[in-house]
């Protein structure tokens, strides 16, 4: 075996790890390309609320890479995920790794370019942490070559780099953004004010202070202490990874993260060693040797904008430095709110009578109990707690409107209930609550998860143009 090969690539210790972080990562994928499938027609399609189409006239847009550079169709879009799909289930399956290292070089590839296509025309739908922390992550595993050579360390280093930023970029915002996370008090509030509270969610936020005050130093210790020990020798790196794993399935089982958690604990497998004896495998092809050193050399190139990042007093959060959402810059939860909002959209018939439309994941009823859909990732619930807070770009909520008042069925899927049962609502109107969590009492007397209040009204009955009722109104002019 060559020298330089011996001691800069191959790392025969990590033949578990790079079954996890193949795997994982393409289960993720796997998730990523269904999600999009049965929602982004509705959401960004050729009838969306935000259409592809007409983002495609920015020339911005024609110049980043995507397969939709010049034409999408809703058939195009779902061609890709099928693709997607199967191949990531290959994947998972082990398949591409029982053949030569450029099989599942090639399949990863595919997979990142294919979702890459995606996030690029996903506007304010796909904009968040962890679409580019799964594009990321499918560039650097797809350099880990398959079962017959070694995994490359560098490819090995990479990913700890990888897992480094996610976790010390976020542990930074957190000091640097909200002084509930300076004092301790930060878990007073999220458990209750995430964007997706889960079903253990309401019982972790009535454990007493000093949990939350516990849960906020095992935070910091785990996000700004613990990563620098990814890059220790073993077994101290491998601890470091296990103290990562552990911290992200306490959020796991109290929210829904989409994968970022999941994907993060996937990742942690790359400061795992094996616990038996080093596998043995043929020497590595010389044109796999260039490969992974020419990636590394350019994942090395473009690590300078998120380093100067983390050390910058303006520190960006969820940020990508380039339009292949390579080397990112990753943080959660700078700040917590202390109060959590949510919109609810009602409907009628008559005029009189309102019944509430219900998402699958955000709260509205009292009395359901919060569901748990991680990795699984609701846009459109999401973008609903972002609009409560008073997210700046509400242009497809107007369209959201529209398309309840047409009864719109692939709108309508998205939701959990319509209380109209397909039929077309004369209005819509939408009402802003403040809600809680039910305490110990409340939720045993009144049987309710939440208890919330309404602050007033946040769109006017609304109906459609040329519907002959007083109270029709354009979408677009609707808040008050």
């Amino acid at each position: 075996m060559d020298p330089f090969q011996a001691t800069f690539l191959d790392a025969p210790s990590y033949s578990f790890a790079r079954e996890v972080l193949q795997r994982g990562t393409a289960a993720v994928f796997l998730v990523a390309f269904l999600s999009t499938a049965a929602q982004f027609p509705a959401l960004l399609g050729e009838r969306g609320l935000l259409p592809v189409p007409t983002l495609l006239r920015s020339p911005y847009v024609r110049r980043s890479p995507t397969l939709f550079r010049w034409h999408y169709s809703d058939r195009m879009l779902r061609i890709v995920c099928a693709i997607g799909a199967v191949i990531a289930g290959t994947l998972v399956a082990g398949l591409p790794q029982l053949a030569a290292p450029w099989v599942p070089l090639a399949a990863f590839l595919t997979l990142w370019f294919g979702y890459l296509s995606i996030v690029n025309v996903g506007q304010v739908f796909y904009g968040f942490g962890w679409e580019s922390l799964l594009l990321e992550a499918g560039f650097i595993v797809a350099f880990l070559g398959s079962n017959e050579v070694a995994p490359p360390l560098l490819t090995v280093i990479a990913l700890r780099w990888l897992v480094f930023r996610i976790e010390f970029g976020a542990g930074l915002i957190k000091m640097r953004g909200d002084r509930s996370w300076r004092d301790l008090t930060a878990m007073y509030y999220h458990h209750e004010t995430q964007p997706m509270p889960g079903p253990l969610s309401r019982f972790a936020h009535l454990a007493p202070p000093w949990f939350h005050r516990v849960e906020v130093l095992g935070n910091h210790f785990a996000q700004l202490v613990v990563p620098f020990f990814l890059f220790a020798p073993q077994p101290i790196a491998g601890v470091a990874a296990l103290v990562i794993i552990a911290t992200q399935l306490w959020l796991v089982a109290t929210g829904n993260f989409a994968w970022l958690n999941v994907l993060t604990i996937v990742l942690a497998f790359a400061a795992v060693p094996d616990l038996g004896a080093a596998a043995v495998y043929a020497e590595t092809p010389p044109w796999f040797v260039l490969v992974v050193v020419a990636a590394s050399a350019l994942l090395l190139f473009l690590s300078w904008w998120p380093a100067r990042n983390l050390v910058s007093r303006h520190q960006l959060m969820n940020a990508s430095f380039n339009r292949w959402h390579l080397v990112n810059a990753y943080g959660a939860f700078g700040s917590v709110t202390t109060e959590r909002f949510e919109i609810v959209i009602e409907g009628t018939l008559d005029g009189e009578s309102w019944l509430p439309y219900e998402f699958k994941g955000k709260p509205g009823d009292p009395t359901r109990t919060p569901r748990q859909f991680a990795p699984y990732h609701l846009r459109l619930d999401w973008l609903m707690w972002f609009l409560a807070l008073g997210a700046p770009d509400s242009r497809w909520f107007r369209v959201l409107l529209t398309r309840l008042l047409e009864a719109d069925a692939a709108t309508l899927r998205l939701l959990r209930t319509d209380p109209l049962h397909g039929r077309r609502p004369a209005a819509v109107r939408s009402r802003l609550y403040r809600y809680r969590f039910a305490s110990r009492r409340e939720r045993s007397s009144e049987r309710v998860w939440w208890v919330r209040e309404e602050v007033g009204m946040y769109t006017r009955p609304t109906a459609l143009p040329g519907s002959g009722r007083p109270d029709a109104i354009r979408p677009d002019s609707n808040r008050e």
